[in-house]
């Protein structure tokens, strides 16, 4: 049985980067953490933890820390996924990657926008927000997360390249 309103879904989910200034409510917010921490885990060891950011000084500092958040300035909302390295040492980044991208997804169903702006690797990166939300050492940034009510409409898509697939071996 197929689900297509999920596979339209994943083709409708585009980086968005202008927001209408309606907040976003707490019960959106508390679905799109449950959808993030729905995800698959290495060894069901979940070693993310999520910050919420509604304060509109602490969303500028951030705008104004990165050089590729700029719609902070306007976004009501950023969540920032972040990992405890000591829960799953080998795992942590793909666990965080696969709550990112559940998220972003519950975003695109809820009719809201997004957009996933990396901040780890880049160590300048990580420690400006480490910084400005006063994450302890041991905990890393893995990537902003603005969030808001589209000021902008982009058609769904697919990016299928068939060159890129190889089939039984390279």
């Amino acid at each position: 049985m197929i689900n297509q309103s999920a596979l339209d879904n994943i083709f409708a989910r585009r980086s968005i980067r202008r927001y209408t200034d309606q907040p976003v409510s707490e019960n959106d917010i508390k679905t799109l953490l449950e959808a993030a921490m729905a995800a698959p885990s290495a060894s069901d060891r979940r070693p993310w933890h999520f910050i919420v950011v509604r304060e509109r000084t602490t969303l500028d500092a951030l705008a104004e820390s990165h050089p590729y958040a700029k719609m902070l300035f306007e976004a009501p909302l950023c969540i920032v996924p972040c990992a405890d390295p000591a829960i799953s040492d080998a795992w942590w980044i793909q666990d965080c990657c696969a709550a990112t991208e559940n998220l972003l997804l519950a975003a695109t169903a809820l009719g809201l926008g997004t957009v996933w702006i990396g901040v780890y690797p880049r160590p300048e990166r990580v420690q400006a927000v480490r910084q400005i939300l006063g994450i302890p050492e041991s905990i890393v940034p893995l990537c902003l997360i603005p969030v808001g009510h589209p000021a902008e409409h982009k058609q769904p898509r697919t990016r299928y390249d068939a060159a890129r697939v190889h089939q039984g071996k390279w």
